[in-house]
C-alpha cells in the first residue's frame, strides 16, 4: 500500500509539472511573426496568386500578423505594366503596397520586355540581380516559399 502512494505521489507530481511547463511555454513568448514570399511567373496564375495573397492576408488578421514579398517575372510581369493593368488589379496592388507588401519585379524580365519601374504600377520595386535570387535571397532570411 506504501508503494501504490509513493507511485501515486510521483505520477502527480511529474503531470503537474508537466502541465505547469505547458502553461509556461504558451504564454513565455508569443509566435514569431510568419514571413512569406509568393512567386509568381505565370501570366494565367496572376489573380490566382493575387487572391490568394489577400487570403493569407484575411486569415492572419491583416498586415501586422505577416510578412509578404511578392516576386514576379517573367510573362507574368505583363499585368502590371501600368498602360495595360486591369483596373481591379490595380486598386489590388495598391492596397497591398500600402500593406506594406514587397512588391519586387525582376530586373532581367524589365531588360527582356524593354520596361523600366515608371511602366509598373505603383509600389514596384526592382529585383536588381533578377527575380530568383531575390526569391533566394528571402529563403535565407527565413521567407516560406508559396508558388502558384
Amino acid at each position: 500500500m506504501h508503494r501504490r502512494s509513493i507511485l501515486w505521489g510521483t505520477l502527480s507530481g511529474i503531470g503537474a509539472a508537466f502541465a505547469a511547463s505547458r502553461a509556461n511555454a504558451a504564454t513565455a513568448a508569443p509566435p514569431q511573426k510568419l514571413k512569406v514570399v509568393c512567386h509568381l511567373d505565370d501570366l494565367d496564375k496572376v489573380n490566382f496568386v493575387i487572391g490568394n495573397i489577400q487570403n493569407h492576408l484575411d486569415g492572419v488578421g491583416g498586415p501586422d500578423n505577416v510578412t509578404i514579398a511578392l516576386v514576379v517575372h517573367g510573362q507574368a510581369l505583363k499585368a502590371f505594366h501600368s498602360a495595360a493593368a486591369n483596373p481591379d488589379l490595380a486598386k489590388r496592388v495598391g492596397q497591398f503596397t500600402g500593406s506594406g507588401i514587397e512588391l519586387a519585379a525582376c530586373r532581367n524580365t524589365m531588360k527582356s520586355q524593354n520596361i523600366g519601374l515608371k511602366d509598373l504600377l505603383p509600389g514596384f520595386v526592382a529585383a536588381e540581380r533578377g527575380g530568383v535570387v531575390r526569391l533566394a535571397e528571402l529563403h535565407s532570411q527565413s521567407y516560406l516559399y508559396l508558388g502558384p
